[in-house]
């Protein structure tokens, strides 16, 4: 098991994870009809480059925070997640492209002990995702209840 128990995080730890990962043109299109998103700005080169300030299909934003958040899993919560609680502050600052090499970082910004569930707790996570030139393209904080340590780790 990689990941951590709820005890073995602290407040303003930050993990830089060193998973990368290169965005395709393919992850953009079969994420966008998994999810059945027919949006021109994702799959349609031809409106992108003659009505977009940007010239190009933006990454489907969907996919990119299910990237940041899934390369964090490893390093952190692998195997000691009970159930994910919930997305807050979720943000895309700037555009991601295909072409792109997304990197992550995240940051410990709250822990509690579950009132209702004395073996767990609850630990809120800040995922920053940015591009290859260090530019921030999605934030999000998750609100995640964890295993705690058992007993005599």
């Amino acid at each position: 098991m990689a990941g951590y128990y709820f005890d073995e995080f602290t407040v303003g730890r930050v993990f830089k994870h060193p998973i990368r990962r290169t965005v395709t043109e393919t992850d953009n299109v079969l994420f966008s009809t998994l999810t059945h998103n027919p949006a021109p700005l994702h799959i349609d080169h031809e409106y992108m480059r003659t009505h977009s300030e940007f010239g190009k299909p933006l990454m489907n934003s969907f996919f990119t925070l299910g990237l940041i958040v899934g390369i964090s899993i490893n390093d952190t919560t692998l195997g000691t997640t009970v159930a994910n609680l919930g997305l807050t502050e979720v943000r895309f600052p700037a555009p991601l492209f295909v072409g792109d090499t997304v990197h992550v970082e995240t940051e410990v910004v709250a822990t509690r002990l579950s009132e209702s569930r004395p073996h767990n707790g609850i630990l809120t996570l800040e995922h920053r995702g940015y591009s290859q030139h260090d530019v921030l393209v999605a934030i999000c904080r998750r609100a995640v209840l964890m295993e705690r340590a058992p007993v005599g780790k």
